[in-house]
């Protein structure tokens, strides 16, 4: 094939590093090309090819420091080879082996690696973005001069998250790279039909940033203009957008093929290899010729073959249980903080405060995120007097973006910070859904990092406030494995559970009923104290029935009992839904042998229905009536008072409660 002519730069760049910027496009080329036959062969199950764009992987990558994250996609081998990646340790991911990153436990670029700043994507694409963010923020708090870069292909840029990635960038000037990818197509569909404007890189404009097109096949052009870039960014913060031109010169993965791809276009892209054209330009520098061509592919092959030799030895992954389980969550050594301190009696509202200002002051790494919490203190007032007390760097206003936010706060752990993220309400948690139960709940379980996030909330009806400001949706979250989830029904409870919440590593959602902020009130401690999860409080005792619930149907519960004191019952405030308390339950139903449980959400597929299940299968023997569960109504939550009140189990429960007592 004859090909095309490229322009080189080569500024000041040194005879070494020209040769070595060589050298690392040579070799994830020859780790492909080994990869197609082993894939044909049946020895790993899919590949992603990058064949063609590996100028854009190497130039990034030699362009930044050791220390600086990079976050890539499928087609970026090169990223993994220049940061210098045993490769045996790459074939082993790549074949679900422990030796990998992952321990079998997700495939190809799935994982990241702290050793060697790279973290890696999810195939939800958008919420690396975020994630960048954070990463970034956290060099800036820290006063790192520090650079990251993210990747993402021309399809990805049309997913929500990239956009709230780039605002949020824009807004805060955090020095991220965002590296776009343009090779063509997303699978099957060109850009034509992503897109509808010139080039990507034009996005930049909207967003207030700089943004760039490069030729993504000129690696001189790619670490030439990355180098400058971050030379700057380091010293005066603020994102670039790039854009790089570039062409998938195989199919989105190998299964898919490219017959999609007409061939005039094909050929056209085929002469701009980019490995060929560089070692046109480094033979007419007298820096290479094929003896030295050959030297390099001997070395390499041999390299490969021989981490391939040792991948190829390693034993097949065992199913070990309890190896399983326990690394769904990060290990968390409970400690217990007592106050010394004498009470004082405030409101729920005060006391989740009052946590958050106090684990403030014990973390110095934590930062809280949220729409409207920094001067105007939040919309329920729980961080007013926050700004004047930890500043604007620490207490940070949010664009109203809850993935991009929820990603960033996964970005803040990733380098070595704590996040607690305020939902303004607990209903638009729904729009930072995929990174809470897709990148949070699921990263120490597929390569051991931990989510050190908290997000607050804010939930809950019988206050008016319809459908879109008043559900309870915890069972969102109790489904998924990784989250742990906390339901404080009492200020002492919410300000011990928060502070713990904040010291564990793994993430939370924090709920906290509306309508008990001001409502309750409690003695509590005005000093730091932790209450630990999965421990629930037997708060009345009775040797009849066993009544379960947690959040405002605690009240409502000993609301009832107060106005029928012959019913002689054990009230069991859970506190905490994930870990579930279930060995107090056991206890209880072992001593009434009748048990109702009680939540505010609707009652299909929520947290009584699983309490049920366990107690049948675990306590039969020991009942002396059916479970009852009570619950809302299978609807939205209505807004009008009379609706919501029909809507709302509280009445239901008193005549269910009944009669389970009489059965």
């Amino acid at each position: 094939m004859e090909y095309q002519r490229m322009e080189y730069q080569r500024k000041d760049i040194d005879n070494n590093t020209l040769l070595n910027l060589y050298k690392r496009m040579l070799k994830p080329r020859m780790i492909e090309e080994k990869m197609l036959i082993l894939l044909r062969q049946g020895k790993i199950s899919k590949w992603f090819s990058g064949i063609g764009q590996e100028a854009i992987s190497v130039g990034v990558t030699s362009a930044m420091t050791a220390e600086e994250y990079i976050l890539p996609m499928h087609r970026n081998l090169g990223v993994f080879t220049t940061r210098e990646i045993p490769l045996h340790r790459l074939f082993s991911q790549w074949q679900g082996k422990a030796g990998g990153f992952t321990k079998g436990r997700d495939r190809s670029f799935h994982f990241g690696t702290q050793e060697y700043k790279i973290v890696g994507m999810i195939s939800h694409l958008g919420p690396q973005l975020g994630v960048a963010d954070g990463i970034a923020l956290a060099d800036v708090l820290q006063n790192r001069e520090r650079i990251t870069a993210v990747f993402t292909g021309e399809g990805g840029t049309s997913e929500g998250d990239f956009h709230e990635a780039l605002n949020i960038a824009s807004v805060w000037q955090l020095p991220v790279l965002f590296c776009i990818e343009n090779n063509g197509y997303g699978l099957s569909t060109p850009t034509s039909e992503q897109y509808n404007c010139e080039n990507l890189a034009d996005r930049g404009i909207g967003y207030g940033m700089e943004s760039y097109t490069i030729d993504g096949n000129n690696i001189l052009d790619v670490y030439s203009k990355v180098g400058e870039l971050g030379q700057r960014m380091r010293k005066k913060p603020g994102p670039v957008l790039l854009e790089f031109k570039t062409f998938r010169m195989r199919g989105h993965e190998e299964a898919s093929g490219t017959k999609y791809v007409p061939d005039a276009l094909m050929e056209e892209w085929g002469t701009m290899d980019p490995i060929a054209n560089y070692e046109s330009f480094l033979k007419e520098e007298g820096l290479l010729d094929n003896i030295k061509i050959d030297l390099q592919k001997a070395e390499i092959e041999s390299e490969i073959n021989e981490h391939l030799q040792f991948a190829f030895g390693e034993h097949e992954v065992d199913f070990v249980e309890s190896d399983e389980l326990s690394d769904v969550y990060k290990a968390f050594a409970y400690t217990e903080a007592r106050s010394n301190n004498a009470g004082e009696k405030i409101r729920l509202v005060d006391a989740v405060s009052q946590g958050l200002r106090q684990s403030m002051e014990q973390h110095d790494n934590l930062v809280i995120m949220g729409q409207d919490i920094a001067g105007y203190g939040g919309v329920f007032k729980v961080t007013e007097g926050f700004v004047d007390a930890f500043g604007t760097s620490r207490v940070r206003n949010t664009p109203i973006c809850e993935s991009g936010i929820v990603a960033a706060a996964m970005g803040l752990s990733i380098n070595g910070m704590k996040a607690v993220v305020e939902m303004q309400f607990a209903d638009f948690a729904s729009s930072g859904f995929n990174p809470i139960v897709n990148y949070l709940a699921k990263s120490h379980y597929r390569w051991g990092e931990k989510a050190d996030v908290v997000i607050r909330m804010p939930c809950g009806g019988d206050v008016g406030a319809g459908p879109f400001h008043s559900q309870t949706n915890e069972a969102w979250f109790t489904k998924t494995p990784g989250l742990k989830v906390a339901y404080p029904a009492f200020p002492f409870d919410a300000k011990g559970l928060l502070a713990t919440a904040i010291n564990d590593p793994n993430p939370v959602l924090f709920f906290e009923h509306k309508g008990l902020y001001r409502s309750v009130y409690q003695e509590v401690p005005t000093g730091y104290y932790t209450l630990p999860f999965g421990k629930a409080a037997l708060l009345k005792e009775g040797h009849e029935i066993t009544i379960v619930s947690y959040g405002a149907g605690v009240h409502w519960a000993l609301e009832i009992l107060g106005n029928h004191p012959e019913i002689k019952a054990d009230l069991i405030d859970l506190r905490t839904l994930m870990p579930l308390d279930m060995t107090s339950i056991y206890t209880s139903i072992e001593k009434t042998g009748k048990l109702i449980i009680l939540q505010e959400d609707s009652l299909f597929g929520g947290i009584s229905s699983d309490i049920s299940a366990l107690v049948m299968e675990n306590r039969f023997e020991y009942l002396d009536g059916p479970i009852k569960r009570v619950g809302s109504l299978e609807m939205p939550i209505p807004f009008s008072k009379r609706l919501e009140n029909g809507y709302l189990p509280k009445e239901r429960f008193v005549v269910a409660l009944k009669e389970l007592l009489a059965y």
